[in-house]
């Protein structure tokens, strides 16, 4: 029976590991099988959020702690992967991991489990979700918020005109119940009522004039409409009010992106986004990540890669 034992030792203070090979049939997880398992766990962890009455930044950090701490597992996993076990007589074989958040390394180690829990945990959209739309305007009236919950019933089974009739119902009782009127915009654009939909955001804007939600909503009523320039105009009012918003900078290059086929633009909006997204742990990076990429196909397909890496330096973002 052959034993190789492996001494993990990390730049900051986390201590030694190791890891005994019984023999040589045996085989160390990939890292992608390790991915596979941590994203399962790191999903298991976003359960157990409760996300109400918090912060968006408090929410953020809930969510970046289910992650952060399955990083260096991952880390480890990626680096034992590189260790050839089978040649050599060294009984042990030492590996370095950086385990400062700080670095490259656990940066892009974060990143792909990020990635990785987007695309399988639907509870991590919807967290994400809530941080971004977290405000104080909720009802006092008993009346209202029955109404305002048998429409939420509603809306969870998309019986979007029934729901619609039980915010009318909530509205009529409280008509500044705010995030009635949020929803109702957002039911009536499920149903294609594009107009009504703007309506009862700006009812809600009257009410606040600086809600997120409603401003967010109004763009993206018209980019349904297909009035993709009114759609970054009221981008451009959300900014006004939140300046420097990811979700400004992601929704105009989106546009850019998707329906205008102006790759330069969307670039430039979505490195953006990709910052603040960054700078917030928000797991909406990995969106702007995954539109970047698209657009780097394109470009590089249109013979464009050297100014795709300018623009990406302009908005200091290294490209490999």
């Amino acid at each position: 029976m052959i034993k190789k034992r492996i001494t993990i030792l990390m730049f900051i203070g986390i201590g030694t590991l190791t890891f005994a090979q019984k023999n040589d049939n045996q085989k160390l997880p990939s890292p992608k099988e390790i991915l596979k398992e941590l994203t399962e766990a790191g999903c298991k962890c976003l359960d157990s959020i409760d996300a109400y009455n918090k912060t968006k930044d408090a929410i953020n950090m809930e969510i970046s702690s289910c992650i952060d701490v399955r990083v260096l597992p991952y880390m480890l996993s990626k680096t034992l992967s590189k260790v050839d076990l089978e040649k050599g007589d060294k009984k042990e074989v030492t590996v370095n991991i950086n385990s400062n958040p700080n670095s490259s390394e656990y940066k892009q180690a974060y990143n792909e489990l990020e990635s990785s829990m987007m695309d399988n945990c639907p509870e991590l959209r919807n967290l994400a979700a809530v941080a971004e739309s977290m405000k104080e305007h909720h009802s006092n009236d008993p009346i209202a918020l029955e109404f305002y919950n048998k429409a939420i019933d509603a809306s969870s089974k998309e019986d979007w005109k029934e729901a619609i009739k039980n915010y009318k119902l909530a509205l009529e009782k409280d008509p500044k119940f705010v995030y009635a009127w949020d929803n109702i915009g957002v039911c009536y654009r499920r149903i294609g009522e594009y107009d009504n939909a703007l309506n009862a955001y700006k009812k809600s804007l009257e009410i606040d004039p600086k809600g997120k939600v409603p401003l967010q909503n109004i763009a993206m009523t018209y980019i349904y409409k297909k009035e993709y320039q009114k759609a970054i105009d009221s981008y451009m009012a959300l900014d006004k009010v939140y300046p420097g918003d990811a979700e400004v900078y992601y929704g105009i290059g989106q546009i850019y992106y998707e329906y205008l086929k102006e790759n330069e633009k969307a670039l430039d909006y979505m490195a953006k986004a990709y910052n603040v997204y960054t700078k917030q742990k928000s797991p909406y990076r990995s969106d702007a990540e995954t539109i970047i990429g698209y657009i780097y196909k394109k470009m590089k397909d249109g013979g464009k890669t050297e100014k795709f890496k300018e623009i990406l330096k302009n908005n200091n973002i290294g490209f490999e």
